[in-house]
C-alpha cells in the first residue's frame, strides 16, 4: 500500500510504497518524507508490546 508523501528532490508530493517505490513516477525515489510509514511501525510495535504485557 503506497502512502501520500513528500519527495524531496522532485519538491511534490507522490505516493510512495515502504521501500521507496514512487507509484507517481514509476521509480524509486531516495530523499522522500517516511515519516508516515515509521509511525505506522511504532505504532504497531506498542500495539504489540501491550498485547504481550496483557497476556502476561
Amino acid at each position: 500500500m503506497t502512502k501520500y508523501c513528500y519527495n524531496y528532490d522532485s519538491g511534490e508530493y507522490e505516493y510512495i510504497d515502504r521501500d521507496g517505490y514512487s507509484e507517481t513516477r514509476g521509480e524509486y525515489v531516495y530523499n522522500w518524507d517516511d515519516s508516515a510509514y515509521k509511525r505506522e511501525e511504532e505504532e504497531r510495535c506498542r500495539e504489540e508490546k501491550m498485547r504481550g504485557e496483557e497476556n502476561d
